[in-house]
């Protein structure tokens, strides 16, 4: 048999399919009609539309092969043949399967409605002509997905069931398996700094106790590229101007269960600062911008200092209306000196002015409760640091869900801007009428009516009754923030409460007191202001069957009805971002409340709280609190009345003891208050984990301390009481609901501990 040289093989490959083509030339024909079959769902004119072909047509080998790639490529068929019935063209299809449902079970992680955007994405919805080579790419995909989540035990399978009419449904089934924790992160490279300074730049743990809140030690891509980020910046910091990743290697063990992370790193040399200068169009004198220049000749290089300069500089010019100054650093870098020079390039561009100011979204809110609140000026120079305090402001007024304020050019005015203020409504009335709970007062049945923002004046009223066993409590309230249009407030409040203390965990005794007052308040600047109260008050008291000698004494002496006037005066000072949720700013308050000389009772009582809040990492927030207090008699009175006196302990004091047990007991061992009080409080304020809502919800870890003095008593350390443990607070429809778990730490026998306190509802 004699070989054929390879060489020649194409040629004669070439020949036998020309051999091979001539029955099909003699075969050609003019298409007199063409009919489909097989058709199920897909109408006969869609084929048509597809088809390259039409009647009088020449059907030969290759306008066969091209029309057959046009259906195919339509991906609406598994099968498709030609075939010739006199010069009739018969197209025979199979039809694929359309996808009438896609059923996703087993995902908790990802919502369904982001999974089915994803698939419909790769081709795989509703309605579409069912692929079963995308089965396979699907799995894939959802798999990567999952992986990047630290999900690497995740299991999924896709199946198509067949259903009538020649469609499909296909069913993911998931199980995703736990993600996969960290079990060790170690370094290598690194010759300065520590593994545990390292960790902690990094951001990542191998878990602790509050890791079932902070999922600290649960592995992401996510998280490692971010901390991967944070550990370069951490060196860049440090004056490490060569530092690299060399690589980040990520093992993970045999069960899926547990990732070992591993960071190659070259730290490189310390830079240090070569001459630091300012250069371009200044605009303001340069010894006034040079103080904003963070760092000096001589200092570590710090790229967060350099960039915390630029953003200070622009922030300044763009105070003096330059809102579009660039400023960038330029850095000189020498190598053998292991310097870096920087200069500070200022281009200020064109002063903007405010064309005017808009408002949007405001349904119920009148344009000039918004607009009063707005300290950037039409006509005047754009002012950054005022755009952000208007921003502050309309969110303190707890009128709105969201506040945005955008600054767009206009069109064809290079040096003017439109200040566009959004708003989005929420509800700042409350009709209230349901039931609560508070573990001091038991069941409270409640009804209110609350308007923050009345028929959009920003006017408050409020009209409230609530009725425990405890106590009943009637008001009714209201306040003109902007009584003139200075600021200057006005209002009025007329109230009656009945208490029995010894339903609260105080003495036995009952009080019922009326009052009806009239209050202005002044704003002294965008922060502080002051208030000014003037009220009659009468309070009648009457001991209980158990009162314990002192409280029976006291009425004894003095009687048991009181009346007279009471004078307060407040300072406030509140820098808050926020009225709900705050996550920087500080809020104090100062209030000196004086029985008026003449009055039944002459006395007085100083009372000082804050509240400091700091963000942290991510949505942590930093809260220190305090409240103190003191109180004391002058004139004609000697003693301060036991109703006057201060209390602590409770979910809104010192959490973990009983409300109100803190501090002096009486000869029958029931809490009296006492003339003096300190509380305080540090918590770290979160929102709910994989909630999607997390302007409503509050988790918290917190130090609670608090005690309560006699008059008579001096203060002591010894005698404060403490506590931690964990918080959370949910602000629903219904009402605010809160709960705290905590640990007593230095609990006496006779005090009243308390490890879950709770309360639900609104009450007065």
């Amino acid at each position: 048999m004699p070989v054929v040289p390879v060489s020649r093989i194409p040629a004669i490959l070439i020949l036998y399919v020309l051999l091979a083509a001539t029955p099909a030339r003699a075969a050609d024909f003019v298409i007199s009609d063409i009919r489909v079959e097989g058709l199920q769902r897909i109408a006969p004119g869609t084929v048509f539309n597809y088809l390259p072909l039409k009647v009088g047509d020449v059907l030969d080998r290759a306008a066969s092969q091209r029309a057959l790639r046009a259906l195919f490529k339509t991906e609406f068929f598994n099968d498709i043949r030609f075939e010739r019935e006199g010069d009739v063209l018969v197209v025979v299809v199979d039809e694929r399967p359309s996808v009438s449902e896609i059923t996703i079970t087993g995902n908790k992680s990802i919502e369904s409605a982001d999974l089915l955007t994803g698939l419909k994405q790769t081709g795989l919805a509703t309605g579409n002509v069912f692929n079963r080579s995308l089965l396979d790419r699907i799995q894939q995909e959802l798999r990567q997905v999952y992986f990047s989540r630290g999900r690497y035990g995740v299991s999924i399978d896709a199946t198509a069931k067949p259903l009538s009419r020649n469609r499909v449904e296909v069913v993911i089934a998931i199980d995703e398996g736990e993600v996969a924790t960290i079990e060790g992160i170690s370094f290598v490279g690194n010759q300065v700094f520590k593994d545990k300074e390292l960790r902690k730049q990094l951001g990542l743990s191998t878990g602790g106790w509050l890791s079932f809140i902070s999922k600290d030690n649960q592995y992401s891509k996510q998280k490692l590229s971010a901390g991967l980020e944070a550990l370069r910046s951490f060196y860049l910091d440090q004056g490490y101007l060569n530092f690299r990743i060399d690589s980040a290697q990520v093992t993970i063990t045999p069960d899926r269960r547990g990732i070992y992370v591993t960071v190659n790193m070259t730290e490189g040399e310390v830079y240090r600062l070569g001459e630091v200068k300012l250069a371009g169009n200044l605009i303001l004198p340069e010894e006034e911008l040079v103080k904003l220049v963070f760092s000096s000749t001589g200092d570590v290089f710090s790229r967060a200092r350099t960039t915390a300069t630029t953003t200070a500089i622009t922030e300044k010019l763009g105070d003096q209306g330059y809102a579009f100054a660039n400023v960038n650093a330029i850095p000189v870098v020498d190598e053998a000196a292991k310097t870096v020079a920087l200069t500070y390039y200022v281009d200020p561009g064109k002063r903007v002015y405010v064309r005017q100011v808009s408002v949007a979204g405001n349904t119920k809110t009148r344009d000039e409760v918004v607009r009063r609140e707005v300290r950037q000026m039409e006509g005047a120079p754009i002012s950054t640091k005022l755009v952000k305090l208007s921003r502050s402001r309309l969110r303190r007024l707890n009128y709105f869900d969201d506040v945005t304020i955008e600054t767009p050019p206009v069109p064809g005015s290079p040096d003017e801007v439109d200040l566009n203020v959004g708003v989005k409504e929420k509800p700042s009335g409350v009709l209230l009428a349901g039931i609560g709970f508070s573990q001091s007062q038991g069941i409270v049945l409640n009804g209110s009516i609350t308007q923050d923002n009345f028929l959009g004046s920003g006017k408050r009223v409020t009209l409230a009754a609530s009725n425990s066993t405890a106590v009943r409590n009637y008001r009714f309230g209201y306040t003109n923030p902007y009584y003139t249009i200075d600021g200057i407030s006005r209002g009025f409040d007329l109230r009656y409460q009945s208490t029995n203390a010894d339903d609260i965990d105080i003495a036995d005794y009952t009080t019922d007191v009326s009052y009806a007052g009239v209050n202005f308040g002044l704003p002294l600047n965008e922060f502080d202001s002051v208030r000014f109260t003037l009220g009659f008050e009468h309070s009648a008291i009457s001991a209980g069957s158990g009162a314990s000698q002192e409280i029976t004494d006291y009425i004894d002496e003095n009687g048991d009805s009181f009346a007279g006037f009471k004078a307060t005066a407040s300072w406030r000072h509140d820098t808050r971002d926020s009225a709900v949720f705050p996550t920087q700013g500080v809020e104090q308050q100062l209030d000196v409340e004086v029985g008026l000389p003449g009055s039944d009772i002459e006395f007085y009582k100083v009372r000082y709280r804050h509240n400091w809040f700091r963000p942290l990492i991510g949505d942590y927030v930093l809260v220190l609190g305090g409240d103190l207090g003191y109180a004391d008699v002058y004139g004609q009175a000697e003693e301060l009345p036991f109703f006057e006196n201060f209390f602590a302990g409770g979910i809104r004091s010192v959490r973990g003891f009983e409300d109100n047990t803190l501090g002096p007991r009486d000869s029958q061992d029931d809490p009296l208050g006492g003339a003096s009080m300190i509380v305080g409080r540090a918590e770290v304020q979160f929102p709910v984990p994989f909630r999607l809502d997390t302007k409503s919800a509050r988790l918290g870890v917190f130090l609670d301390a608090g005690g309560v003095f006699s008059q008579d008593a001096s203060f002591d350390t010894g005698e404060l009481r403490y506590s931690t443990g964990v918080s959370a607070l949910w602000l629903s429809p219904l009402g605010a609901l809160a709960f705290s778990l905590a640990l007593p730490l230095n609990a006496d026998a006779d005090d009243d501990a308390q490890p879950f306190q709770f309360t639900f509802g609104n009450t007065f």
